[in-house]
């Protein structure tokens, strides 16, 4: 398994994370949503790099040359609600790429409110045999939900690669995965990493309930 943190090194990814991160920048919904959406075409663009190419002819109006274009069939999954914008930033670069989609949310036990369950109920994805798998989603907190969506999504294949990708993740999470999830074929991206969850299992620093800054409170 390969652990990549984009802001190990300088780029726009740190500043656009300064944003996402600021409680006062965050009152600004649409500006939030479009630097997630930054984030995801960036990502997007690192695990182009990654990705097998093949040569075509392409025809200009003067002559014919040769460029190379990506070969791998791809799937873009994401965890919703909060995975939609980093979602749409990857569709944006792939945009050739088939969708899938899980729910997941936290079933919170009615005696204990830091304790709780993960919950899968909805699950729409094309075959995923032999392509490479993207899985989205904007916190990588417990790990649970990304290894809970992706036990569901194995149900429709097995990919060649697997790319987990979020805006945030934690040292727990990566280990959690490491753990349950085959390390073959599969690497992490993360736009930062964070040290530590509180004890409602939110990252801290973090940035907040991403899915409620994108679209409101939820009950």
């Amino acid at each position: 398994m390969e652990i990549i943190n984009l802001c190990d090194n300088n780029s726009l990814v740190s500043q656009f994370m300064s944003e996402v991160r600021d409680k006062d920048v965050q009152q600004d919904r649409l500006r939030f949503r479009a630097n997630i959406h930054r984030l995801g075409q960036i990502m997007a663009y690192e695990i182009s790099k990654r990705l097998n190419y093949e040569t075509v002819d392409t025809v200009t109006p003067l002559a014919t040359a040769k460029t190379n274009v990506i070969a791998d069939k791809l799937v873009l999954a994401t965890i919703l609600r909060a995975g939609l914008p980093l979602h749409e930033g990857f569709l944006s670069f792939y945009d050739k790429a088939e969708n899938g989609f899980v729910s997941a949310y936290r079933k919170y036990d009615a005696h204990d409110p830091n304790k709780f369950d993960v919950k899968i109920e909805y699950l729409a994805c094309p075959s995923i045999n032999d392509k490479v798998l993207c899985i989205v989603d904007p916190m990588l907190a417990t790990g649970l939900s990304m290894a809970l969506a992706h036990k569901a999504l194995l149900s429709r294949g097995t990919p060649k690669h697997v790319h987990m990708a979020s805006i945030i993740a934690t040292n727990q999470a990566i280990d959690f995965i490491q753990a349950n999830i085959p390390a073959e074929n599969l690497t992490i991206w993360a736009c930062d990493i964070d040290q530590e969850l509180n004890e409602h299992s939110y990252i801290v620093p973090g940035l907040g309930d991403a899915g409620d800054l994108v679209y409101g409170e939820k009950l």
